[in-house]
């Protein structure tokens, strides 16, 4: 024990067995089925909404929408408005188009070809972009090229030159999988500019923070979070998925890692950044997700158990007020931040949906059903096809967790869908 809690998952909760109750499992293949027409709903609704925007100009996909007002951003709202591209937005825009226009190629063609002519456009504007200099930015000016943007002001970017990002993470994994659709000839070309990005990670050239110049010395000044290696996990999945797993041995080394070096003991819990006290729940969980999307394939039962044991407590531990606190104390529990942003129950829903697919724990069952009422109750808006972006306990507030740009069918879309293929095995 440890400030009277129990010490990780353990007590009654660790020793259970996973169970298959026939009873509950019939209950829960119903509930299932239902949630994947719920969430294939919520997926067709952003994706018409997405493609009805129109785009920023050249294929720049348009989602400057204010999540509460529901207004769109102009001219005169800055580094939100359209003069302004976040490089981070299309990325995830171009995996979420390519992976939906895959997946109802067979269910929905037409629906499929209007997804694919849109994720066309897109995919020239950012392979004309990525060719320049080989990477990515997260913000572009009004004359396309990157900058930073500090108390209102703009200053050009540092070129990126061997430090990779956030954005390239995205940005890379976007054009991989578009490729596959508008130019297999350049599938090759972006797999080796993933794979750049992975190696950025494990030699000291990723840098986090893209609101400060990119360099070497701003890489040094960084702290040990586990982001990178758990945003291009999600990688390991998408390479499976189109035939690729031989080239997913990295997710291993970073799976290995973030448990070794992140895993905190006593509460159960992973630590944002090694050695700290603060957890993001949202990106523990994410990471449990990815780890399974790979283990699917790769199988190793003790990282397996392990991990659910960890999403567990998560969802234990996480499931505050409306949803999921942004940060929270691993020692203690406590809430470190005011906002509950709108992207941790979508991807609790996958992670907990593929863990369940994975082992049958039906411990996964009740933080799944969860975060479901949790998402759809608190944050999705229906009737305009998006969610609030962040919450408090008194209700949504005009927060923005990382960029201004509404979710492009990433955060939200590719989580449901992961889920609703879980549903369907």
């Amino acid at each position: 024990m440890k400030n009277g809690r129990p010490r990780g998952i353990q007590g009654e909760q660790a020793k259970s067995a996973p169970v298959r109750n026939s009873r509950t499992v019939s209950m829960h293949t119903e509930w299932t089925q239902d949630a994947a027409e719920r969430y294939d709903a919520c997926n067709r609704a952003t994706l018409n909404w997405l493609m009805a925007r129109g785009d920023l100009g050249g294929g720049f996909l348009n989602t400057k929408v204010h999540s509460i007002t529901g207004n769109d951003y102009d001219a005169a709202s800055g580094a939100r408005g359209p003069d302004y591209t976040y490089g981070w937005i299309q990325g995830r825009g171009l995996e979420a188009l390519a992976s939906f226009t895959m997946h109802y190629k067979d269910l929905d063609s037409a629906f499929s070809d209007r997804l694919r002519e849109t994720g066309a456009a897109l995919y020239r504007r950012l392979a004309e972009k990525q060719a320049g200099d080989g990477h990515a930015y997260f913000l572009y000016g009004p004359d396309g090229q990157p900058v930073i943007a500090q108390d209102g002001a703009f200053t050009p970017q540092a070129p990126a030159g061997s430090v990779y990002t956030y954005s390239d993470s995205f940005v890379s994994k976007g054009l991989f999988a578009a490729s596959h659709l508008y130019e297999p000839e350049m599938s090759g070309n972006y797999l080796i500019y993933l794979k750049e990005v992975i190696a950025a990670v494990e030699d000291g050239r990723f840098q986090m923070d893209e609101t400060k110049p990119l360099s070497q010395e701003n890489i040094a000044a960084e702290p040990d979070d586990f982001g990178p290696r758990m945003i291009l996990l999600a990688a390991s999945g998408l390479l499976h998925r189109l035939g690729y797993s031989e080239e997913t041995d990295f997710a291993d080394r970073f799976i290995a890692h973030v448990l070794d070096r992140h895993f905190d003991p006593d509460s159960g819990l992973l630590l944002t950044i090694h050695g700290e006290d603060t957890c993001n729940v949202g990106h523990a969980i994410e990471f449990c997700g990815f780890a399974f999307e790979h283990l699917a394939v790769r199988p190793d039962q003790e990282r397996l158990d392990r991990i659910v044991d960890i999403l567990l407590r998560c969802m234990e531990i996480g499931m505050q007020g409306p949803g999921i606190a942004l940060y929270l104390s691993a020692s203690s529990g406590a809430l470190k931040s005011p906002y509950f942003p709108w992207w941790p129950m979508p991807e609790a829903i996958r992670a907990c949906a593929l863990g369940y697919q994975l082992t049958g724990d039906s411990r996964l069952i009740a933080p799944w059903k969860k975060a479901d009422a949790a998402f759809f109750s608190q944050y999705w808006r229906q009737n305009l096809g998006f969610a609030y972006q962040t919450r408090t306990v008194d209700g949504p507030v005009d927060f923005v967790p990382a960029t201004p740009d509404l979710d492009p069918g990433y955060h939200t879309g590719l989580s449901l869908l992961a889920a609703i293929r879980s549903a369907g095995r």
